[in-house]
């Protein structure tokens, strides 16, 4: 699954909501079912997603709306996913990198 948004720091509910075609409300639940999705929270209480957020929400994602998995059994695949390969989230963050810096190369 591809994200149509913007490179930001920071993602609103709403955005990320719109992104994944799901309810914000979804997002508050995942939000407490799994510890690795912590958005920052403003004085406010509005949610801040960082990219990071988004690369966990799009795994659970498919795990769970595209996979079929339960809650239980994407939260195991979760922990083996951190603990099995703690570089994947590096190769993830250079993936991203590399798809940038071809975006730049193409307004150039």
């Amino acid at each position: 699954m591809y994200l149509n948004l913007p490179d930001k720091r920071y993602y609103s509910i709403g955005e990320v909501a719109k992104a994944f075609s799901v309810k914000t409300s979804l997002l508050r639940f995942w939000e407490k079912e799994f510890e690795e999705i912590q958005p920052k929270k403003k004085q406010s209480g509005a949610r801040k997603y960082t990219p990071e957020n988004l690369t966990t929400i799009q795994f659970i994602y498919h795990l769970v709306k595209e996979k079929g998995m339960t809650l239980q059994g994407a939260k195991k695949q979760l922990k083996l996913k951190s603990s099995d390969n703690p570089n994947e989230d590096l190769l993830t963050k250079l993936e991203g990198i590399k798809a940038s810096l071809v975006k730049l190369k193409e307004k150039l």
